[in-house]
């Protein structure tokens, strides 16, 4: 059973143009998802403690996806973006919650993956720092 690990305060550091999704509660060795764009991609770091995972999928392919993205019950992603080897997949709730899984995979023999959950509120920041139209936006 995965266990997802719900982030739902975001930030943005306008210097840097890095959005940052953590807990409210955050403290030391929290969850920190951060994002920020360069040219034609998404640099991707998902972090707990000193463990992280980084992805560099391409912006249009994330934004395509997540304009797209619908709820569909009884499964938790239903989206991937990357190749077979590094991936970040997808899945949208009914309530709103966004569900994400960096993922690195090694082989047939395992993986290493972040089960992180955006709560409706820090997935609406995601998709305005994104710049995807609400109207493109599936609302539950």
């Amino acid at each position: 059973m995965r266990n997802f690990e719900l982030l739902d305060h975001s930030s943005v550091d306008a210097d840097s143009g890095v959005i940052s999704l953590t807990t409210q509660q955050a403290a030391a060795g929290s969850p920190v998802l951060a994002m920020r764009r360069e040219g034609s991609y998404i640099v991707i770091s998902a972090s707990y403690g000193p463990l992280e995972v980084a992805l560099r999928p391409r912006f249009e392919e994330l934004t395509r996806v997540l304009t797209k993205l619908q709820p569909v019950e009884g499964l938790n992603t239903t989206r991937q973006i990357g190749t077979g080897q590094s991936f970040l997949a997808l899945g949208l709730k009914t309530d709103g919650v966004l569900l994400l899984r960096p993922t690195l995979v090694a082989d047939a023999t395992g993986l290493l993956a972040f089960n992180l959950a955006l709560s409706d509120g820090a997935r609406r920041a995601l998709y305005a720092w994104l710049s995807i139209e609400p109207e493109q936006v599936t609302e539950s």
